[in-house]
Formats: C-alpha cells, structure tokens, sequence
C-alpha cells in the first residue's frame, strides 16, 4: 500500500548522514511559537483563499461511537454562516485516523520548501491551534479551530501558516468527516513522529466552532521577550516553568523565515531531525546579537549559521529554568518522555473530556512501525 512505500523512502533517507538526515522529510517543526503576537507579518493581508470552503464537523455523541455531521458555507469563513448541512451516518475507528495520519505524512516531502519538508510548518499549525487557551475564561484552544477565521488568521504569530491551513484543506476533502481541529492536531503528531521525535498519544473528539469562537490576539508567545513573557503566556495555558522549557525544545527542529516572524535561520545544524541539540547549543555555544536590520536575535559566535530568539536565550539566564536546559541537554531520552506528555497536553487544550470518543489516547503508528509490520 503507499502508506508502507512511503515508509520505505523514510526509511532510506534514515540512513544517511546527518545533514541528509535533515531530510527525515517527514521533519522539522518550524519556529513554533515565536513572534509577534500583535504584529502582523508581511503575509497578513488576506485570508488564504483555500480557506473559503468551509467544512465544520461537528462531533455529537450518538449510540457506538459519533456521529459527524458536515457543513458547508458559500460565504467567506469570515461570516461563519453554515449554508447547508448534511448529516453522515459514519463512526471512524482508530484506523480511520491512522489512514489520515498516514495521508498528513505521505504530504511531507517538499523539495522546494525550507529543508526538504513541510512537516514543520504542519507542527506550527498544531500548536499555534492550541496554544491560545486561557485556563481561567476556558477559551482557546484546539477545540473549534478558529484560526480558519479573520482575524485570527491574520494574527502576526500565524503569519505563513496558510501554507499549512493549504496542504490541510487538500486531506480535509479526501477525509471531510475528521474536524479541523482533530486534522491540525494529528498533523502535529504526525510531525513530530515522523522526524524521528517520540511516540505522541492522541484523542479525537475535537469539535469546529464559528468564526464568534475566534481567539483575540495577543495569546501566542512574543519571540522578543524575556522569562516574565513567557511565564504570563505559558501560566495561561496552564502549564509551568519545566513545562515551559520542554516545549521550548521543539526548536531543535524548523527556522525562522524574515518574511514571517522577522528573524532568521535555525536553531540546529539538523533542523529537519528531532533530538535535544537546541538544549546543548544554548549551554555549549557562545551567543552574541546578530549585527542586521531586523529584530534583536543570537546568532553562534563560532559559525554565525545558528540563531537564538530572546525567548530562547531567556531559558539560560533563567535559573530555575536553566536548570531544566542542563537536565534535557543531558538527557535526550528524558527529553522525549517529557516532551511527549506535555505536547500531548498542549494538543488537548480547551476540549472538555466529555468530547474525546475514547477514555486512553491512541498511538497512531509511524511509517516505519507500519513497515516492520508489513514484515511479519
């Protein structure tokens, strides 16, 4: 099946040396979670036309399983009107998600974009969905995927994500009964698994809301501050000073384009492969300002080819947070346990557990796990 020849092609790519190993091309999360949270970027003009054909599943609870009913709108996705609705008698198992998952990955490979992979910019839609919940309000989140509207899509954190909204569209029409918001959050797992991350459990259950759900800006992490920045940010969601640098990690993988967030380069000679080195160059190198004419950013003394964002290089100056940098950039097995539990957390944001159609989360196989088993 293509799921098992794609796994094959991973597979290959596995074996060579480490900067083809940057093309895991299931890979790189790009810059996750940096900038301009109130500064819109270059590409924030329009909504992604690609966006205007909405289709909200809804999630209802129904005897054996869900029930999925399907909307679609003739209007832009800013009004939210729902013109038309069509109710499907369908209940999707875990292998359905799994086909899915298989389907987010078999879109990775992108010879002419960034490193080789779209798997970073489909990480970024993952969390940047997510990552916008308030604990105490309980709005946000990844429950109704409201970054399909104005003018949340246009926050300056979102800017280039309709590149991910985009490939997301094209799965949505071959799979119109997953909802979005449980699309943009298996597409995050399947990044992180497929560029050699850990295993990432996960729930379906996600339902889409209306453009009135939409987030206001100002949720997402600004690249250009300090610890207090992303304690405040961070706390919101729910999460503390550990889990703070653990997600943080994500760095290891994906850059920063000027055109988005306005910084530039990555944070790993590998920005394709998941491991813990973002921790170990933030100890090991010697970080001085980029000298250019856009926003303040580290660049390594030593090469000038690896960046640093304020918020990055807060984690050092930071002691309580430093001594998490130090546990990770030693430990690369309790980097990924930690760093699986967490993430899995933060994709969960905002959904009542009442929505979730399973108690224990899945873990959706990779393309190498479907391969051994192919061999059996």
């Amino acid at each position: 099946m293509h799921s098992i020849a794609a796994a094959a092609r991973l597979s290959a790519r596995r074996t060579a040396p480490s900067a083809a190993r940057s093309g895991l091309a299931r890979t790189a999360l790009r810059a996750s979670y940096r900038r301009y949270s109130t500064q819109p970027g270059p590409e924030a003009t329009k909504s992604n036309s690609s966006n205007t054909a909405l289709f909200a599943g809804l999630g209802a609870a129904a005897v054996g399983g869900i029930a999925y009913y399907f909307y679609t709108s003739s209007d832009s996705v800013k009004s939210g009107v729902q013109a038309a609705k069509v109710a499907v008698n369908f209940v999707p198992s875990k292998e359905d998600y799994q086909k899915v998952y298989n389907r987010i990955a078999d879109h990775f490979d992108a010879d002419d974009y960034d490193d080789g992979s779209f798997a970073p910019v489909l990480f970024r839609l993952a969390w940047h969905s997510s990552g916008t919940y308030d604990k105490d309000s309980k709005t946000g989140g990844s429950n109704h995927a409201t970054m399909r509207f104005e003018p949340e899509s246009l926050h300056g954190a979102n800017a280039g994500l309709h590149v991910a909204r985009g490939i997301m569209e094209k799965i949505k029409s071959e799979f119109p009964w997953i909802s979005y918001g449980d699309l943009w959050t298996l597409g995050g797992v399947a990044a992180i698994q497929e560029m050699g991350g850990p295993k990432v459990n996960w729930r379906a259950g996600r339902i889409d809301g209306q453009a009135q759900d939409a987030t206001p800006d100002g949720r997402l992490p600004d690249a250009a501050q300090g610890a207090d920045h992303l304690r405040n940010v961070f706390y919101r969601m729910g999460f503390n000073d550990q889990e703070i640098v653990v997600l943080s990690g994500a760095h290891a993988v994906g850059r920063c384009h000027p055109d988005r967030s306005g910084f530039s380069g990555p944070w790993t000679f590998s920005p394709t492969t998941f491991t813990n080195d973002y921790y170990r160059h933030l100890l090991d190198e010697k970080w001085v300002w980029k000298k250019w004419n856009g926003p303040k950013q580290y660049v390594d003394k030593a090469t000038g080819n690896l960046m640093m964002l304020p918020t990055d290089y807060a984690l050092v100056q930071d002691k309580n947070m430093k001594k998490w940098v130090k546990a990770y950039a030693d430990d690369q097995e309790l980097f990924f346990k930690d760093f699986a539990a967490v993430v899995s957390r933060l994709f969960e944001l905002g959904v009542p557990e009442s929505q979730f159609v399973t108690s224990e989360p899945w873990h959706l196989k990779t393309f190498d796990e479907q391969k051994e088993e192919a061999k059996k």
